[in-house]
């Protein structure tokens, strides 16, 4: 099944992003690299989707198990290359659960779940992805 995003040029490095959703995001550029500083910055999204889709599927496998947490955090920790195109090396998801007597053989379970079945973010990081590109000019 295609997903599409469609995102748009609004000024200077800014960007506003219309995934399947249809839940906008805007997004900007580093001041020091010409945006404004103004919005998230689109390689951060990244860490966020993941950190979302993961931390979804754990709460929800937990719910199933009956486990009960009075706060849920995913930290995601990224290992960025210095040169150009300054990709993230490595990352590192770090889930913090607090409450009474949380049994941690579930909470292990779920997160195996997630990380290896269900969170299609973190498939799609561990996977090679094909990515092609094509260039369409309207001429008015």
């Amino acid at each position: 099944m295609e997903k599409q995003a469609r995102v748009k040029w609004v000024e200077g490095l800014q960007f506003v992003a219309n995934p399947p959703s249809n839940h906008a995001i805007l997004m900007d550029g580093a001041g020091p690299g010409g945006g404004a500083d103004s919005a998230v910055h689109p390689k951060e999204l990244l860490l966020c989707a993941l950190a979302g889709c993961t931390g979804m599927d754990v709460i929800s496998i937990l719910k199933k198990m009956k486990v009960e947490t009075s706060s849920f955090e995913i930290l995601v920790s990224a290992d960025e290359a210095e040169d150009h195109p300054k990709y993230y090396r490595s990352l590192k998801v770090t889930f913090i659960l607090r409450g009474g007597d949380i049994p941690e053989d579930k909470v292990r379970k779920a997160v195996e779940l997630s990380s290896g079945k269900y969170c299609g973010v973190m498939a799609t990081l561990r996977n090679p992805v094909k990515v092609s590109t094509e260039i369409k000019i309207e001429n008015c």
